[in-house]
C-alpha cells in the first residue's frame, strides 16, 4: 500500500517545457493529422492502389478528426489524378426510350451542349429562307406542273376515250365516275334511262363497270406518280436541306474530331435526322402567327431530340472531383428521371435525367457517412451494386417496383470508377463485416483513428502549432504557453492517462473557441491560463445539473452515505454515471448480510434483473477467491447476500469486486470497516487488484462528499496501483492532498486494502474469517437431522479399518 503524493496526483505540463511564449511565435501546422499514423499510412496506401474492391472505411469514434482528414487527402490525392472526361446523354435515334450514354473529354461538353443549341437556332432560321428562295420555288413548281401537266393529259385522254363509248368524267365529293351520255352528248337523267328497255340498261352498266376498272386502274397510275412527283420534292428538299445543314455538321464534326468516334456517328446521326424531318424546322417558323393564345408546343418538343444533356460538367475540375454528399439519398447518389406536367399528363425526355453524387465523383473520390447511406432506404444496396458491376444505370426507385410495368426511358449506364470512402464507427464497422458479405470485398482498406497519442515533446510541440493554425484560420487570439500547457494537461484528463493525449480535436477545439470568448470579454491580448480555466470550469457548470442534484441527496441524506467512523458489513463504493457527455463519479453504499447456509454469495441486482455480465462475472469471482482462502480443507459453508444501496437503474462492472469481498468478510467476522475511506478495484480470483476506468471521476465524487461534511484528514480513496498513471486530478483535490487533509493509497493486493480498512494484519482478518466459518459450519451440521449420530458412525468405522 502507498499513499501518494501531491505531486503524482496530476501530471503537469510546465510552460518551460514549451519553446514559446504565445503561439504566434511557432510555425503552423501544415500537416494532415496529429496522432494517427496507422490511419494516416492505411488511407494514402487505399488511395494508391488502384485496384477493385479497395475502397476505405474510416472508423473512429466522433471527434477524432476523420472527415477533415478525409476532405484533406481525398483533396491532396485528387490533384494529382487526371480530369476525368464529361458526362453526356445524348437521343438515340434508333430507340427513344434508350439515351445514349457518352463520355467526351473535360470541359467539351459545355462546348458541344452550346453548339448542338446554336445549331439548332440556325438552322430554325436558314432552312425556311433556304425553301422561301426563288431556286427552290421554282424547282417545286417544276415538278409540280410536270405532275399536274401529265396528270391532267392523261385524265383529259381518258375522258376523250370513253366519250366515244357514250359515257363522260363526273367530278364528284368521291373523285371521278363514269357517267353515260344520252343521244344529245349530255348527262343521262335517271328518268331517260328508266325508258330503255332491259338489255340497254344492262348494256350501260356493263359498260359502266368497264370503264370503272379502266378509271381506277388509271387513278392508280396517276397516284404513283405523285408519289414520283413528291419523291422529287423529297429528293429536292433533301438536297436543298443538305446544302444547308452539311456545312455547319461538317463545322461540328471538325470541332470536335478529337472527340472520339461516336461522337462523329452521333454527328452524322443528328443530320440524318435533319434532312427527314426538315418539315419540323419550316413550320416552326409559322408558329407564331396561330391565333390562338396557348401555342402547341409540338415542334419545340421535337426539336428537344437535339439537345445535349450534360450530365457533369468538368470544364472547371483541376485533376479528379472529391463530392462530400451529405445527405445520401437513393436520388442525391444515383441520380434521377424528372418529369413535368403537360395537359394532365407527366412526360419526360433525356434532358430531365440528372446526375447523382457518383456521376460526379466519377474519377475521383466520393466521401459518405456510413450511418447516412445506411438510413437512407436503397442507397445501401445500390452503392454496392454499383461498386460491384463498375457501372451506374439512371432509374427512378418505382420502376422497380410496380405492379406492372410502363413505357418509360432506359438510360444507358455509364462506367465508373470511384474511391468511396465511408466514414463511421467502430460498431457500424463490425456490424458490415459481420453480416455483409459483399461489404467485406468492397472496403478492403480499414483506417482506425485511435483517440489518443503518446504523450512526448513532439506531440506536445505539433499540439501547439495546431492551435497556432487553428487561432490564424479562425481569427482567435494567440494562446500564451501558460495556457497551451492547460490545454495539454486537459488532453491528458480526457484519455484518462497521464502518458496520452486525447485526438478528439473536436473537443480541443471546443475549448479553444470558449476560452478565447472569456479571453475577448476581459479584453486581454492572449488567450491567458485562467481564461482556459475559467472555460474548462464553465462547460462543466453548464453540464452537473444532476450531478449537483444527486449530491445535495447525500447532503441531505436522502442518500445515505457514511464518510466518518467504522460499520459491519458496509463499504463505499465508488460508481461513474454519464449524462450525456458529461461523466461524473459518487459514492454507493455497498452492503453484505451472511447467514448459514451454503447457497454462496448472492448478487442481489442479479437476483431483481439489474445487474450485468461483467458485475454477475465479479461477483463469481469473488466466490471463487473465497473458496480457494478458505475452502480448501472443508467445504464452504457460507450464504451471503451483497447489494448496492439505494441504487434504481442497473449495476454493471467489476470495478466494484474488492469493496464486495471486503464487505463479506466484515460481514462473516463482525469486524468493522472504516468508512472514511472509499475503495474502486477489481480483483482475480488470486487476490490480485487489478485497473479499472474513470479513476478520476470517482476519487471526484468522493472527496466532493468528504469535502461537504468537512474534511478530517483521515478520508481518502484506495485505487488500483496500476491507475496511478490514469490520475490527472482537480487542482482542489491535489492541493488537499498536498495540506495533509485528504488521501489517495494505491494497491496491488485484496490483503493491502483489508489492512487498511480493518486496521490490522491481514492475516489476523483471514485467520477471524476461517474461524466464523467454522463455527457458521458447525452451526449448519447440529441443524441437519441425524448429522450427529451420522459421524459419530463414521468415526467408528474408521477405528475399525486397518491403518498401513
Amino acid at each position: 500500500m502507498t499513499r501518494l503524493s501531491a505531486e503524482e496526483l496530476r501530471c503537469l505540463c510546465l510552460s518551460e517545457e514549451l519553446d514559446f511564449k504565445t503561439t504566434d511565435d511557432l510555425d503552423k501546422y501544415e500537416e494532415d493529422i496529429i496522432g494517427q499514423r496507422r490511419a494516416v499510412e492505411a488511407v494514402d496506401f487505399g488511395c494508391t492502389i488502384d485496384r477493385e474492391g479497395y475502397n476505405i472505411f474510416m472508423a473512429g469514434i466522433p471527434g477524432t478528426g476523420k472527415k477533415t482528414y478525409a476532405r484533406k487527402i481525398a483533396n491532396k490525392k485528387a490533384d494529382k489524378l487526371e480530369t476525368p472526361d464529361d458526362l453526356i446523354y445524348i437521343f438515340n435515334f434508333s430507340n427513344s426510350e434508350n439515351p445514349k450514354a457518352l463520355t467526351i473529354p473535360a470541359g467539351r461538353g459545355k462546348h458541344l451542349r452550346d453548339e448542338m443549341e446554336r445549331m439548332v437556332e440556325e438552322l430554325k432560321e436558314e432552312i425556311p429562307n433556304q425553301f422561301e428562295g426563288e431556286e427552290f420555288e421554282e424547282k417545286r413548281n417544276e415538278i409540280m406542273a410536270e405532275y399536274q401537266r401529265k396528270s391532267n393529259k392523261m385524265m383529259e385522254d381518258f375522258d376523250q376515250e370513253i366519250r366515244e363509248e357514250g359515257f363522260m368524267l363526273q367530278n364528284t365529293k368521291q373523285g371521278p365516275v363514269p357517267v353515260p351520255l344520252d343521244e344529245n352528248g349530255e348527262p343521262l337523267e335517271q328518268d331517260d334511262y328508266q325508258k330503255y328497255d332491259e338489255e340497254k340498261r344492262q348494256e350501260i352498266r356493263n359498260k359502266s363497270q368497264d370503264i370503272k376498272k379502266r378509271l381506277e386502274k388509271l387513278l392508280r397510275k396517276i397516284r404513283e406518280m405523285k408519289e414520283e412527283a413528291q419523291e422529287e420534292m423529297d429528293d429536292l428538299k433533301s438536297k436543298m436541306g443538305l446544302a444547308v445543314v452539311q456545312p455547319i455538321i461538317d463545322q461540328l464534326k471538325h470541332r470536335f474530331s478529337d472527340c472520339g468516334e461516336e461522337i462523329i456517328e452521333y454527328f452524322n446521326d443528328v443530320q440524318e435526322d435533319i434532312l427527314e424531318n426538315l418539315d419540323q424546322f419550316i413550320d416552326d417558323q409559322k408558329e407564331n402567327q396561330l391565333p390562338f393564345p396557348v401555342q402547341f408546343q409540338g415542334d419545340d418538343n421535337f426539336l428537344t431530340r437535339y439537345k445535349v444533356n450534360l450530365l457533369v460538367d468538368n470544364s472547371k475540375t483541376e485533376g479528379g472531383p472529391v463530392i462530400h454528399e451529405t445527405n445520401p439519398t437513393y436520388y442525391n447518389l444515383f441520380g434521377k428521371i424528372e418529369g413535368k406536367s403537360q395537359m394532365g399528363t407527366i412526360t419526360t425526355d433525356f434532358t430531365m435525367i440528372k446526375a447523382g453524387a457518383i456521376h460526379k465523383a466519377n474519377g475521383g473520390y466520393l466521401v459518405l457517412q456510413a450511418r447516412d447511406v445506411l438510413t437512407n432506404p436503397f442507397s445501401w444496396e445500390t452503392l454496392k451494386r454499383a461498386l460491384i458491376n463498375q457501372e451506374l444505370k439512371v432509374e427512378n426507385i418505382g420502376e422497380q417496383y410496380r405492379t406492372f410495368p410502363i413505357s418509360s426511358l432506359k438510360p444507358e449506364a455509364f462506367d465508373i470508377d470511384v474511391k468511396v470512402i465511408l466514414i463511421g464507427n467502430p460498431y457500424i464497422y463490425r456490424l458490415l463485416y459481420h453480416y455483409d458479405e459483399e461489404f467485406k470485398k468492397l472496403f478492403k482498406i480499414k483506417a482506425h483513428f485511435d483517440v489518443e497519442m503518446e504523450r512526448n515533446h513532439e506531440n506536445m510541440t505539433k499540439f501547439a502549432r495546431f492551435i497556432a493554425s487553428v487561432s490564424d484560420r479562425e481569427g482567435l487570439k494567440h494562446f500564451t504557453a501558460d495556457a497551451v500547457s492547460k490545454i495539454i494537461e486537459y488532453s491528458s484528463r480526457l484519455t484518462g492517462d497521464t502518458k496520452k493525449m486525447s485526438t478528439r480535436f473536436n473537443k480541443i477545439m471546443e475549448l479553444l473557441y470558449e476560452s478565447n470568448t472569456w479571453a475577448e470579454l476581459e479584453e486581454n491580448e492572449f488567450v491567458e491560463a485562467d481564461n482556459i480555466l475559467r472555460a474548462i470550469d464553465k462547460k462543466e457548470d453548464r453540464s452537473n445539473l444532476t450531478e449537483e442534484k444527486i449530491q445535495e441527496m447525500i447532503e441531505r441524506d436522502h442518500l445515505m452515505i457514511d464518510v466518518t467512523g467504522e460499520e459491519t458489513g458496509q463499504i463505499n463504493g465508488l460508481s461513474v454515471y454519464q449524462n450525456g457527455e458529461y461523466s461524473f463519479g459518487r459514492p454507493s453504499r455497498i452492503t453484505c448480510q451472511t447467514y448459514l447456509g451454503q447457497e454462496g454469495v448472492v448478487n442481489i441486482e442479479r437476483e431483481a434483473k439489474m445487474s450485468g455480465k461483467i458485475h454477475d462475472k465479479g461477483v463469481l469471482i469473488l466466490s471463487g477467491y473465497l473458496g480457494g482462502k478458505y475452502a480448501q480443507e472443508k467445504p464452504l459453508s457460507l450464504s451471503a447476500s451483497i447489494a448496492f444501496e439505494q441504487s434504481y437503474s442497473g449495476v454493471d462492472g467489476d470495478s466494484a469486486s474488492c469493496a464486495e469481498l471486503l464487505t463479506i468478510i466484515s460481514s462473516v467476522t463482525g469486524l468493522p470497516l472504516r468508512q472514511d475511506l472509499a475503495i474502486t478495484g477489481s480483483m482475480n480470483q488470486r487476490g490480485k487488484v487489478q485497473p479499472i476506468g474513470g479513476v478520476n471521476y470517482k476519487i471526484e465524487g468522493f472527496y466532493q462528499v468528504c469535502e461537504s461534511r468537512d474534511l478530517t484528514g483521515e478520508q481518502g480513496v484506495v485505487i488500483p496501483e496500476q491507475n496511478k498513471e490514469n490520475l490527472m486530478l482537480k487542482d482542489k483535490i491535489v492541493d488537499s492532498v498536498e495540506s495533509g487533509e485528504f488521501n489517495v493509497y494505491t494497491i496491488t493486493e485484496i490483503d493491502e486494502a483489508i489492512e487498511l480498512f480493518f486496521d490490522r494484519p491481514a492475516e489476523e482478518v483471514h485467520e477471524a474469517v476461517i474461524e466464523a466459518l467454522d463455527e457458521m459450519a458447525e452451526n449448519l451440521k447440529e441443524m441437519k437431522p441425524g448429522a450427529q449420530k451420522k459421524e459419530d458412525e463414521d468415526i467408528e468405522e474408521d477405528k475399525e479399518e486397518p491403518r498401513h
